[in-house]
């Protein structure tokens, strides 16, 4: 067991460097004129991470390079459909139930347009059960090369899931850049641990025991959930403006922010 505790220590380092990202929701800076861009550069992050997520399944989904697997590829498609819809339950259904005065205070709404409701403290929470579940399959892939002996690949690994989960804890922060709402520490520590602690439980599962299905529709979901953060992000992204010159600016940062946080996703990755 001395070997296992080892292991869970590297775990929960790999895991929980996501909190290293969470001074940024308190910068004066990220607040001010950076937060559309900032915003920006964690869709970009977004997107990249579902890229990441079906590179780790694909060739379980296509084992001969072209020729999809049907049971994996139907498991992965139910699993997908599964995640965005549950998110899209919890996203909706607290506003179809409460009144509008049940508004926590520093919840306010973010769009008033028509488009509903959604407060920075919803939309960090659903931010932060995408990538849990994102981090779960990242624990896995760690627990399975661990008891593999794949000493080379799990310093690769060990490195890449650290670093990358540096840069996770940013879009769950973004919610609330720009804004005034609530940024009670208890409350983001809360977020990040929703976003970080898989990591450690999918870490533990795959130390005892692995599936090449269980990995499939983890990561299905991961996608699924991240799919489905990203279009309230675009949203409020886009939102119009006092004026046609202030939109096309920050709609040009918003374009340049999505395609810098790409990059570092990727270049974090590649290190």
């Amino acid at each position: 067991m001395g070997d296992f505790w080892i292991f869970m220590a590297l775990t929960s380092a790999m895991g929980l460097s996501i909190f290293l990202s969470l001074p940024i929701v308190y910068s004066k800076r990220a607040q001010g004129r950076w937060a559309a861009g900032l915003n920006a550069a964690a869709i970009g992050i977004l997107v990249f991470l579902m890229a990441d997520v079906f590179s780790d399944v694909s060739p379980i989904l296509y084992p001969n390079g072209y020729v999809a697997n049907a049971t994996y590829s139907m498991a992965f498609a139910v699993a997908f459909l599964a995640a965005f819809l549950a998110l899209f339950v919890v996203d909706n259904l607290p506003r179809s139930v409460l009144p509008r005065s049940a508004t926590p205070p520093g919840e306010a709404a973010t769009r008033s347009d028509g488009w509903g409701e959604t407060s920075p403290r919803s939309t960090a929470l659903i931010i932060a059960l995408g990538i849990g579940l994102q981090n779960l399959t990242e624990g896995l892939v760690f627990g399975v090369n661990w008891t593999a002996g794949a000493l080379g690949i799990l310093a690769v690994v060990f490195i890449g899931f650290f670093l990358q989960n540096v840069t996770e804890g940013f879009p769950i922060a973004s919610p609330f850049l720009g804004n005034s709402a609530d940024r009670r520490a208890s409350m983001m520590v809360g977020l990040f641990l929703v976003g970080g602690l898989p990591t450690l439980l999918g870490g533990a599962i795959g130390y005892f025991w692995s599936s090449p299905l269980f990995l499939i529709v983890f990561d299905a979901m991961a996608i699924g959930a991240i799919a489905y953060v990203i279009l309230p992000m675009l949203r409020v992204a886009f939102r119009p403006l006092e004026t046609r010159g202030l939109s096309i600016r920050r709609n040009q940062l918003v374009y340049l922010g999505v395609m810098v946080g790409f990059a570092l996703g990727f270049a974090v990755n590649a290190l």
